[in-house]
């Protein structure tokens, strides 16, 4: 299923910050992105009524189980292409918004081949 690259990122985020704090609400996403209140309010009802989120009756957000998933894809495409960036020397902050950017329209044959040279690779990189 094809989605928008902000609802990849909404869901990424939703992921990130339920790592980082437990439980998630709207404002933690807002304070995380630096996006307006109306903004983050319209995004979290258009991924509940996709599918993607589920919010109780005291706001909390979790992530379904397709929203999981593509929160996980994204995730871990971020990672591994922000530490293959550095690797090569690309600065921290520069890999992290171009992995940011590469994350979302990197095929998924691509990455598996970038990952699996990366890994393969690992004990070179040390």
């Amino acid at each position: 299923m094809q989605i928008k690259e902000s609802a990849e990122n909404y869901l990424e985020t939703i992921l990130i910050l339920s790592k980082r704090m437990g439980d998630v609400r709207s404002i933690d996403i807002v304070n995380e992105l630096s996006y307006s209140k109306p903004s983050v309010s319209i995004a979290m009802k258009n991924l509940r009524e996709n599918g993607f989120v589920l919010v109780d009756a005291n706001g909390y957000i979790t992530l379904t189980e397709k929203g999981r998933k593509i929160a996980e894809t994204m995730y871990e495409r971020h990672t591994v292409v922000s530490s293959w960036l550095m690797f090569l020397g690309v600065s921290e902050k520069t890999a992290l918004e171009d992995a940011c950017r590469i994350e979302h329209v990197i095929s998924a044959e691509s990455f598996e081949a970038m990952k699996k040279h990366f890994f393969e690779n690992e004990e070179l990189m040390k």
